[in-house]
């Protein structure tokens, strides 16, 4: 019983076919955080424009949102600019403040939400009683995180308008680190802090 060889042409296409395979699955996976930081590049001029001038400002043509706030944690050394509520695409650029809650220091829960691999990846780094800021054109407020948990994406407890005091619900993906997505979202809560007399 004889063995087929393999010809020297065949493995050298298949070699040439896993290689390619190998560089397209590379690019992807660097492709979305480069995007992610490309947007925040752009968005920053839009930011400045917008407080500037006082009008909303696209940060390219085609974008279908503004950057709404800067928020800022200084602890972990991050700062992002989040935009208003839009087509889901739009997370891909920076964290979303969705439109159906309130203005972040008005009663009630402000909520953004950012994918967990780019803009929003540092938050398994946060700790209970951590400040951070979130400017918009009308000021910054500081809020103090109290607290986190993993929910399903479907039973959030987050009630936006329910008149209590003002407080932020930063949204993500759970766990962190997972490479598919799934029903299980991290939910960080934070309370505002007042302003000292």
């Amino acid at each position: 019983m004889s063995v087929k060889q393999i010809s020297p042409s065949t493995r050298s296409f298949s070699a040439v076919a896993c290689l390619v395979a190998g560089a397209l699955i590379a690019a992807q996976a660097l492709f979305i955080p480069a995007k992610a930081q490309v947007a925040q590049v752009l968005m920053e001029t839009a930011w400045e424009q917008q407080l500037s001038t006082g009008n909303p400002a696209r940060p390219w043509p085609w974008a279908d949102f503004t950057p709404t706030a800067r928020i800022t944690f200084p602890a972990q050394h991050r700062s992002v600019l989040a935009l208003t509520d839009a087509a889901g695409e739009s997370l891909a650029f920076g964290p979303t403040h969705l439109a159906a809650s309130v203005e972040p220091g008005e009663r009630g829960v402000a909520v953004y939400a950012a994918h967990r691999d780019t803009h929003f990846a540092f938050l398994g780094d946060v700790k209970q009683g951590d400040e951070f800021t979130i400017e918009t054109p009308k000021g910054a407020r500081t809020f103090r995180i109290t607290g986190s948990e993993v929910v399903r994406w479907d039973a959030s407890g987050i009630v936006t308008h329910d008149g209590g005091r003002p407080r932020v619900a930063l949204v993500t993906c759970w766990p962190l680190d997972a490479k598919v997505s799934g029903p299980m979202r991290l939910v960080v809560w934070a309370e505002a802090v007042e302003a000292k007399a």
